[in-house]
């Protein structure tokens, strides 16, 4: 079971990002007909207070990794994956802070789908004698 202890023992983007890695499939159904439970879920005021905390928590930085702060909408992913079951049930799993880390758009469809784009290097190191603009 992933856990968020775990995760932040690990002190590279890298290795959080393959601790998070679901690899599953564009186009996999995941609640299906019952998407509409999950978006009524995260509209309320309960969750909405969770995921304020739990951004403060991670300072809101990628994967609660600083300084990677997040400059576009915060996702707040789950490290094991939540089902209709959770939401009807309102298990635990839902607002655990154990099982929720923040993540970008970005982030959260490399975790679920595979994409170790993510992994490569933003900008370029610039060496001495370096003339070319990028």
């Amino acid at each position: 079971m992933k856990t968020y202890s775990k995760l932040i023992t690990l002190p590279t983007f890298e290795e959080r990002f393959r601790y998070l890695l679901i690899g599953g499939e564009v186009g996999e159904d995941t609640f299906g007909y019952n998407r509409y439970l999950n978006q009524d879920f995260y509209h309320s005021p309960e969750w909405r207070r969770f995921r304020r905390d739990m951004i403060i928590r991670d300072q809101g930085c990628e994967m609660a990794l600083p300084p990677n702060e997040i400059h576009s909408r915060i996702i707040l992913h789950h490290l094991e994956p939540i089902e209709a079951n959770d939401i009807l049930e309102l298990t635990s799993k839902l607002m655990d802070p154990e099982n929720v880390v923040c993540v970008s758009h970005r982030l959260h469809n490399a975790i679920h789908y595979g994409d170790l784009s993510v992994l490569d290097p933003i900008f370029h190191i610039r060496r001495p004698d370096d003339t070319k603009l990028w």
